[in-house]
C-alpha cells in the first residue's frame, strides 16, 4: 500500500485546469497556472474584505458581510491547501470545499446585488463576474479530476 505521507501529486494532476488562451504560442506550465490561479483568488478575497471596509452598519448587511467574508475567505485558503495535497483524493476533497465556497460567494454577491441594500452595485456586480468566472474554473477542475 502506497504511504499517502510521501504521495507527492504527479505534473499532470494540474492539467485539469484550463490554460489562458492569450500566451500567443507559448504554453504556461500547469504549475505556474496555479499559482496565479492562488494569487487571483486571494486577490478577489481581499477585494470583498476591502468593499466592506467601507460599507456602514445595517442589521441585514451585516448577516451578508459575514457570509461573504467566510465564503470568499475559505475558497481561498482552501484552493491553497488543494495546491499543497498530498494525495489525488486529498486534492479532490479540497477541490470539492473550493467549488462549495466560491458557489456560495457568488451566492451572497447576488443575494447582495439583488437586495434593497443601499451599495455600489457596479462593484458588486464587477465582484460577481470575477467569482464567477473562478467558479468556473475550479468546477471544471473539479470535474476533471480522477480520484
Amino acid at each position: 500500500m502506497e504511504d499517502d505521507l510521501n504521495y507527492t501529486l504527479p505534473e499532470n494532476v494540474w492539467e485539469v485546469f484550463e490554460e489562458p488562451k492569450a500566451n500567443y504560442g507559448k504554453r504556461e506550465s500547469n504549475v505556474e497556472f496555479a499559482k496565479k490561479l492562488r494569487k487571483r483568488m486571494k486577490l478577489a478575497s481581499i477585494e470583498v474584505i476591502d468593499f466592506f471596509e467601507d460599507q456602514p452598519n445595517s442589521s441585514a448587511l451585516n448577516v451578508i458581510r459575514f457570509q461573504l467574508l467566510k465564503s470568499s475567505t475559505s475558497a481561498a485558503a482552501n484552493y491553497r491547501a488543494a495546491c499543497r495535497a498530498r494525495s489525488k483524493r486529498e486534492f479532490y476533497a479540497k477541490l470539492c470545499i473550493v467549488v462549495e465556497e466560491t458557489d456560495e460567494t457568488l451566492f451572497w454577491l447576488e443575494v447582495l446585488h439583488d437586495s434593497k441594500i443601499k451599495t455600489d452595485n457596479s462593484l458588486v456586480a464587477a465582484m460577481g463576474k470575477e467569482w464567477q468566472e473562478i467558479l468556473m474554473i475550479v468546477a471544471k477542475a473539479k470535474a476533471n479530476t480522477s480520484i
